[in-house]
């Protein structure tokens, strides 16, 4: 029998004032639920350069980020028997608007305030980007 292993996904909490980047997933695990920029780590890549390339990939390349950091990790089993080690990350919005990079992944980009708007359906590990952003809270297990 061939051993399972978790995979590595990282994800990002694009922040602009007060409200944050999120996107109804159409496809994969976690269908209808909202969650930020991301996906799979690839061989070779740093974080941020895995990071900056799912961005682009997803959001296209007129929106600019900056102040790229570290934001958690979570040991993400709430969509097994997918099982992933998740990388979260931060950044500052600097310029431009989302556009939709992968349509038959994504059906829209929108600004959700981060304090009084976010959707009920949240990805997976959103809530814990979003509590690891205000508390300073690291490492998640789910």
């Amino acid at each position: 029998m061939e051993s399972q292993r978790p995979l590595v996904g990282l994800g990002l909490l694009v922040v602009r004032d007060n409200k944050i980047l999120l996107g109804e997933r159409i496809s994969s695990h976690g269908v209808g639920e909202y969650g930020g920029p991301g996906g799979h780590f690839e061989y070779g890549e740093s974080f941020e350069e895995s990071i900056l390339r799912e961005l682009e990939e997803e959001a296209g390349s007129s929106m600019q980020i900056e102040q790229v950091d570290y934001l958690c990790t979570t040991n993400l089993r709430r969509y097994m028997p997918k099982h992933y080690v998740d990388i979260g990350m931060v950044a500052i919005w600097k310029s431009g608007e989302p556009t939709v990079g992968e349509p038959h992944k994504l059906r829209s980009w929108g600004w959700y305030d981060i304090d009084t708007e976010l959707p009920d359906n949240l990805f997976g590990c959103m809530d814990n980007y979003i509590e690891a952003y205000k508390t300073g809270k690291r490492y998640f297990t789910e």
